[in-house]
C-alpha cells in the first residue's frame, strides 16, 4: 500500500486551477552533436492541433518504456488504477506549442465499474508496432520535476490526465537525431507493467542521445490546453 504525505491526501477529483505552462527549454546545439536539457520553467504553449484519430490497442506484456518497478496496490486505501481498467488517449485537441516542442495531455479514463486511484508519472515512449512485439525508438521519457506528485481519484468513467512533451525532432542535427517516423505510444499508467498501445504519428529521434520525450505527472480530468501541469 503506497500512502500519500499529508500534502497529497486530497484525492477528490476536482479541476487544476489554471497556472503557467511549463515548456522544456532545450539546450543548444552542442558542437553540432543535439542535446536537451531538463525541464524549465517557460510560458505556457499556444494554438493547437486539430483531433486526429487515435485509440488504445488491448494492453501487452510489460518491456521498454519506463514500467514501474514495484508496482503499489492502493494509494490511501483506494485500489490504483490498472492497465486493463484504463481507456489511453492522446488529446492533439487540446494539444499546443511552445519553444520548440508541442504538448500533448495523454488522458486516462476509468473503465472499470469501482473507483480507482493514480498517482505519480506515466511511462511513456515512442515504438514501431502497437503490440509487445514493437521495439523502442529512442529514449523513453524522463520525469518533469516541476511538479510534484498528487493523488488523483477516478470513480467510474473518470478521467486524469499527464502532460506528455515532445520536443521537434528538427531541433536536432540529422546525424544526431537519426530521424524516424513512429506511429505508436507505448504507455504505462502509474504504478503499473502492463503497457497501452496509443496509436499517434510522431516525428521521432532513433538517437537515445536526442532525448524528444518529458512527461508530468497525472492529475485530475481532462488535459485542457493553458493548464498545467
Amino acid at each position: 500500500m503506497l500512502t500519500i504525505p499529508p500534502a497529497g491526501r486530497r484525492v477528490r477529483v476536482r479541476r487544476v486551477a489554471p497556472l503557467v505552462l511549463t515548456a522544456v527549454a532545450l539546450a543548444s546545439l552542442l558542437a553540432g552533436c543535439g542535446t536537451a536539457t531538463a525541464p524549465q520553467s517557460a510560458s505556457a504553449p499556444a494554438g493547437g492541433g486539430t483531433a486526429s484519430g487515435q485509440h488504445t490497442q488491448p494492453p501487452g506484456a510489460a518491456g521498454t518504456g519506463s514500467p514501474a518497478t514495484s508496482p503499489a496496490s492502493s494509494v490511501n486505501g483506494l485500489a490504483v488504477c490498472r492497465s486493463a481498467s484504463l481507456h489511453v488517449t492522446v488529446n492533439t485537441a487540446a494539444a499546443g506549442a511552445a519553444a520548440g516542442s508541442t504538448y500533448y495531455p495523454v488522458d486516462f479514463t476509468n473503465t472499470s465499474g469501482s473507483a480507482c486511484a493514480m498517482y505519480g508519472y506515466p511511462g511513456v515512449s515512442f515504438v514501431t508496432a502497437g503490440s509487445g512485439t514493437g521495439t523502442q525508438v529512442g529514449a523513453a521519457a524522463q520525469e518533469n520535476p516541476a511538479y510534484g506528485k498528487l493523488a488523483v481519484r477516478l470513480d467510474p468513467g473518470g478521467v486524469a490526465h499527464a502532460w506528455l512533451q515532445v520536443a521537434e525532432a528538427g531541433n536536432f542535427p540529422g546525424a544526431a537525431c537519426k530521424p524516424q517516423t513512429v506511429q505508436w505510444l507505448k504507455v504505462f499508467p502509474p504504478g503499473q507493467t502492463v503497457a497501452i498501445y496509443v496509436s499517434h504519428s510522431f516525428d521521432a529521434c532513433a538517437a537515445l542521445s536526442a532525448p524528444l520525450l518529458f512527461v508530468m505527472p497525472v492529475r485530475t480530468g481532462l488535459g485542457v490546453r493553458g493548464v498545467q501541469p
